[in-house]
């Protein structure tokens, strides 16, 4: 292996040997533990140190980094006690996740770290959102992501690296090619020679070097980060490295050949770095031997307060309360609040459109991003014009990549930037469902930081769309903590809930209904207002009967109500689905002891299936009647309008409010 040292300082390079070893020594007590049972699990990174330690070193302390769960020598360079390093690994509620998480599944803002997912691809998408805030605020800054060699072939590698290079973002993607995907070789896993060659196919620069030289990956880095600043581009480096321990240590190294690994022992990152610095008489023996054992000591001082057992006092009010980041909106007025508003008629699409301009103008930083919305203004046209208006670097095209969009406005987040993403249609989330519900979702919970994004999702059938662009899947998200659902019935809501979405620091989708964009018309004032989120709408009231429903569903309510005015019957607009409004929902069950539960989605799993539980289980006592759902088909919708009318749930409203009354 050979070091060169170039300008480097005899105290610099100290420091990379005290750097280097940290993780190591810390890696060899860890796994004394592990044997001890004092640890239940560990993911070794022994003879994969250099990558982790040189790469962050060559970073600057305030730039956003995002490793995965062999790239301890990141939090430690970033200066990551090890006090609270075991708290976290230990799932004490004093580490970083309030023993929420496990190993290194968590981040730090402080540190400029962003927590890894067990799905690991997803990590490179935020690195892209990160790199866009420091490009769109014009700082001089790059950011660095992190995979293994089996991770280059999920999808959200190449999503990550081809918004990079479309967009031009100054990101490094280091590839930590070990030889092995748990126990998958390479050449299971790729056909290239190389994995740097994929490089050329997005139009970047790459380069393959040797992982286990410190001073390699430092240098490369360097300029490397150097190079995506000045030229605004990513850059991919593959670094050869080996995997001296297995995936985890339960899975063990049987796998992997004698030979293969006796080669690789003779490339030690840290053994070979230490003889260089001796035979450039940078540091002797006796001063190695004294770096080991301080390090040794201080790892044993450390340990010895952090391996006490905690007395933890864990509360669900608290877990509960941690799902979502505070929300305050006392610096914006509600619709409620509106002193003689100024009020115009406007279509369901223009009280939407009205709401992204205000928002635009009131947080220059937000950034709008989705297929087709710039110069043609999206599928539905909601943001014609904005290209003028606000420009293509806050109106943003962007590739046919679901998941790497999400990606991105969560890393975008992670810089404070407000963003929107435009779903073409509501039912190409399913493309984009890992980072909504795993990374958008559970951030906050993980590790306190906010997903400040609102994923607008045009939704709905009665348009004659069929299978793949009519369905309701709004229930897909409501069962999933940390997602807030909002769906509009009518134009006032349409701005006030998008503006309440848009202010709200946590993950929002919004559901609008294309069917209603330009056939539905209402009264809009045109100030910047908020409807409040998990607040629900007594549209009508009446005794005999309350239909509990949202979105188009409303129209139907009301519609039904029209041709039966024999009957009172009460409508309450939900208008939130997630976190529901409760205390209405009761009130209304209260009010009327006969409940039908109305919406457009499939019966089976669908939101209504969770009111009538909840209802059953808190309202019995109030109840006169069974409570009964209408809701639309079992199936897939189909494209054919006759088909699509018996599909929908309007065609059987009449006979379940039959049933319902006259119970």
């Amino acid at each position: 292996m050979h070091f060169k040292r170039n300008k480097l300082e005899d105290a610099q390079l100290i420091h990379f040997y005290r750097s280097l070893l940290w993780p190591r020594m810390i890696e060899d007590k860890m796994l004394l533990l592990l044997r001890q049972g004092k640890i239940s699990k560990w993911f070794s990174g022994i003879g994969q140190e250099a990558i982790s330690v040189g790469a962050t070193l060559a970073m600057e302390s305030n730039e956003w980094i995002m490793p995965l769960h062999r790239n301890l020598g990141v939090f430690t360079s970033r200066n990551m006690p090890l006090t609270d390093l075991f708290k976290q690994w230990q799932g004490y509620a004093s580490g970083y996740s309030k023993a929420r998480e496990r190993s290194f599944h968590f981040g730090s803002k402080e540190h400029f770290i962003c927590g890894m997912i067990s799905h690991l691809g997803p990590q490179l998408a935020i690195a892209d959102g990160v790199a866009l805030a420091y490009q769109q605020r014009g700082q001089l800054k790059a950011t660095l992501a992190f995979t293994g060699d089996g991770g280059t072939s999920e999808g959200d590698f190449h999503e990550a690296l081809n918004v990079a290079a479309v967009w031009g973002l100054p990101v490094i993607f280091i590839i930590e090619n070990n030889g092995y995907g748990l126990s998958t070789p390479t050449q299971e896993q790729y056909r290239c020679e190389n994995l740097v060659d994929r490089a050329k196919g997005y139009g970047m620069e790459g380069i393959r070097i040797d992982g286990n030289n410190i001073l390699e990956v430092y240098e490369t880095v360097r300029g490397v980060r150097d190079y995506c600043i000045n030229h605004q581009k990513p850059y991919l480096i593959e670094c050869d490295t080996f995997r001296m321990r297995g995936h985890e240590e339960a899975s063990g190294t049987k796998y992997v050949p004698k030979e293969l690994t006796e080669q690789w022992s003779l490339k030690d990152p840290i053994k070979n770095y230490e003889q260089f610095l001796v035979r450039e008489k940078v540091l002797t023996e006796m001063e190695v031997a004294s770096i080991r054992n301080e390090c040794k000591d201080l790892i044993e001082q450390e340990l010895k307060e952090a391996i006490l057992p905690e007395e933890t006092h864990f509360s669900i009010a608290t877990e509960v309360a941690d799902v979502f980041a505070p929300v305050s909106m006392q610096h914006l007025t509600s619709f409620d609040e509106l002193n003689h508003p100024i009020v115009n008629s406007k279509r369901f699409i223009e009280a939407i459109s009205d709401a992204l301009k205000q928002s635009l103008v009131l947080h220059p930083e937000l950034i709008i991003m989705g297929q087709d919305i710039a110069e043609y203004g999206g599928a539905f046209k909601v943001t014609e014009g904005f290209v003028a208006q606000f420009g293509k670097q806050r109106i943003r095209n962007t590739p046919i990549c679901e998941s790497a969009i999400v990606g991105a406005a969560l890393g975008l987040s992670l810089e404070g930037v407000k963003s929107i993403m435009e779903m073409q249609f509501a039912d190409f989330a399913s493309v984009g469902f890992n980072q909504i519900v795993n990374n958008l979702a559970k951030i906050h919970y993980r590790w306190g930081q906010n997903a400040d994004v609102v994923i607008r999702m045009p939704t709905g059938a009665g348009v004659g769309a069929g299978p793949f662009h009519s369905q309701s899947n709004e229930a897909w998200f409501t069962h999933v903590p940390g997602l807030k659902v909002v769906y509009p019935s009518n134009p006032m809501d349409a701005k006030g809930l998008l503006i309440a979405a848009i202010e709200d620091p946590n993950p929002v989708l919004y559901f609008e209904h294309k069917a209603l964009y330009r056939s539905l018309t209402g009264e809009v004032p045109d100030e910047y207002y908020y409807t409040p989120i998990g607040k629900a709408h007594c549209v009508k009231q009446g005794e005999d009967a309350c239909i509990i429903t949202y979105g188009m569903g409303v129209l139907w309510a009301q519609h039904y109500q029209e041709m039966h005015p024999e009957h009172a019957i009460a409508i309450l607009d939900l208008r939130t689905l997630a976190p529901l409004d409760y205390e209405s929902i009761e009130a209304m069950a209260k009010a009327t002891g006969k409940v039908c539960v109305l919406h457009e989605d499939n019966l089976t799993g669908g939101i209504g299936a969770e009111l009538s539980a909840w209802i059953a289980e808190h309202c019995f006592e109030y109840l006169d009647a069974p409570i009964m759902r209408c809701a639309s088909l079992d199936t897939p919708i189909p494209f054919n309008l006759e088909l699509e009318k018996q599909y929908l749930a309007n065609s059987r409203l009449e006979e379940t409010m039959a049933k319902l009354l006259s119970y």
